[in-house]
This record gives structure tokens, C-alpha cells and sequence, in this order.
């Protein structure tokens, strides 16, 4: 019986590991950045180029980029304090010292507004009991707050990419009308001219610069 702390820590751990790419997808910059690798290749009208792995693996890369200040204070404080799953205690202890860094970075891109907003509706859907001690900067509060703000985040800039393509779809469909050319499809004359224009402007080193910088 003495060694079942020690296992069902070890279970506990084993589950958090598990959920590890769901963290990664919904706690980082994962989520704004694979959402507009994904718009851009659809604005650019191009369905399957650059593969989805790809987009991925650039969302991937960016994210890993961004987040190194918050992997370098979290491997400071486990090393300082390292993980001990002997006990359920003790991990719960090891659990919070990496808790703190994790909730400073969400309580940053967390818009306020976002947080206020599940803060309040708490009191719509959950019982007193439960949500007499909840605060803004829990992670039952914060986690949605991000998610929601960063979502926001991506479709403006998603939208903003958006428009320069779409002019010229709306162009090429007008000049081929005015000439007759119905049966052309317009694809087949703007898709050239948004990877000119994509190209031209060095659109991938700017997309990932600026998305970089965003977290500035």
C-alpha cells in the first residue's frame, strides 16, 4: 500500500503528458498562428499548397520561437524545484511551482474583456457553490479568455490579408465580363497574379515576422 501515492502520481502525470498537444494547441501562440497559415493559403486560393503538415510544422517551429522565454522560466523553476511524484501532495506542490509561469503568459494575451465575461458567466451557469471562490486569473477562467482572444486576434489579421486577394478576384471577374470572357474561369487568371503579388512582397517572411512581433 505504501507505493500507491507513488503510482497514482505517476498515473496523474502519465494523463498530463497525454494531453500534452492539447495544451500546446490551446495555451500558446499554436492557435493564432496555425489559423492564419491557413486563411493565407486559402485567400491565395491554393487548396492543398503548402501542405497541411507543412503549415503545421511552421506553426509548430514559430510557436517554439515565441515561447522560449516561457519554456526557459518554467525548465528554471522545475530544476530548481524538481517534479516529485511520490506523493500526491508533492505533486500538487511541483505542480503549482510551474503553474505561476503558465498563468502570467495567458493572463497576457487574455484580453480583459474576454476574461470578464467568463468571470461573469459563471454566475449564469454554475451554482453558487461552485463559483463562490473562482477570480479572473484562474485557469478555468483564463484558459477560454485566451482561446476566445486569440481566435479574435487571427481573424482580424486573417482579414486584413484577405483583402488584397479578394480585390483582385473582384478585378479579374469584372475585366472578364466587360470582355466577354464568361466561359474563362477566373481563377485561372487571378491565381498567378496573387502568387505574383504574394511573391513580390515577400509574403512568408513578412506573415511570419509580423506574426512573431505580435507577441512582442
Amino acid at each position: 500500500m505504501s507505493d500507491a501515492p507513488s503510482t497514482i502520481g505517476f498515473i496523474i502525470l502519465m494523463t498530463l503528458l497525454g494531453l500534452l498537444p492539447f495544451l500546446m494547441v490551446t495555451m500558446t501562440a499554436f492557435l493564432k498562428i496555425s489559423v492564419v497559415m491557413f486563411i493565407i493559403r486559402n485567400a491565395l486560393g491554393l487548396q492543398q499548397t503548402p501542405p497541411t503538415m507543412v503549415l503545421y510544422s511552421i506553426a509548430l517551429i514559430l510557436t517554439v520561437f515565441v515561447s522560449v522565454p516561457l519554456i526557459e522560466d518554467v525548465s528554471n523553476k522545475v530544476a530548481a524545484n524538481p517534479l516529485d511524484t511520490s506523493s500526491l501532495e508533492k505533486l500538487q506542490a511541483s505542480a503549482n511551482v510551474v503553474k505561476e509561469p503558465v498563468k502570467a503568459h495567458l493572463m497576457r494575451y487574455a484580453k480583459p474583456a474576454e476574461r470578464q465575461f467568463f468571470l461573469s458567466s459563471t454566475a449564469r451557469i454554475w451554482p453558487e457553490s461552485v463559483r463562490a471562490n473562482v477570480k479572473d486569473d484562474d485557469f478555468i477562467i483564463l484558459l477560454p479568455a485566451f482561446v476566445s482572444s486569440e481566435l479574435t486576434r487571427a481573424f482580424e489579421i486573417g482579414f486584413l490579408l484577405f483583402l488584397p486577394f479578394l480585390v483582385i478576384d473582384i478585378v479579374v471577374s469584372n475585366i472578364l465580363m466587360a470582355m466577354g470572357m464568361m466561359m474563362v474561369s477566373p481563377t485561372l487568371i487571378s491565381l498567378p497574379l496573387k502568387l505574383f503579388l504574394f511573391v513580390a512582397v515577400d509574403g512568408w517572411s513578412r506573415l511570419m515576422h509580423g506574426l512573431i512581433l505580435s507577441y512582442g
